[in-house]
């Protein structure tokens, strides 16, 4: 039972990695765009995409890893699910209003 709850932690820790760097992929190549047409809302696009995916997960995924270790006290627990729900929050705004901006 030991081996299942291990190999489900290391699955949920990898997909989580994966997320990240696929989300820094897709922003990244949102920022190409940006760069390579001088368009503002793929700026805009490629900004919410990296606090989306990125950032977000990479907040929530130290913090968790700290907290889990005892690194942090665990009245940190709900601060960091704040930050990176505003992280989530920014992302969203960002991409919505390069979905609406007028150049």
């Amino acid at each position: 039972m030991v081996a299942i709850e291990t190999l489900m932690n290391w699955l949920i820790t990898a997909l989580a990695f994966g997320s990240t760097v696929l989300g820094g992929y897709v922003g990244y190549q949102a920022y190409r765009g940006y760069r390579r047409h001088n368009s503002r809302a793929m700026q805009y696009l490629s900004v919410g995409l990296f606090c989306l995916t990125a950032v977000a997960f990479v907040v929530a995924f130290v913090g968790s890893v700290f907290l889990r270790q005892g690194l942090l006290p665990g009245q940190f627990q709900q601060p960091l699910t704040l930050v990176t729900r505003a992280f989530q929050f920014v992302g969203v705004l960002f991409i919505a209003y390069s979905l609406h901006s007028r150049e």
